[in-house]
């Protein structure tokens, strides 16, 4: 049968909820900085695939490198 364990501190509790929430919220800044830098256009080390009409290809993906 299972005993009865001793009550966490509110302190700790507190602790414990914002480790919790840091993770999310630092992945949110890290994902907001790099689309904030790829659609200003300052980025230099990012490839993307964008819809081209050129010469004779017929509209194949061609990649562009942003800047």
């Amino acid at each position: 049968m299972a005993a009865p364990k001793k009550r966490t501190s509110g302190s700790r509790k507190k602790i414990r909820n914002r480790a919790w929430k840091a993770g999310p919220t630092k992945v949110a800044s890290v994902a907001f900085s790099l689309a904030q830098s790829i659609l200003t256009g300052r980025s230099t080390s990012f490839y993307y695939i964008t819809e081209q009409n050129r010469g004779n290809n017929g509209g194949e993906r061609l990649p562009k490198k942003l800047r």
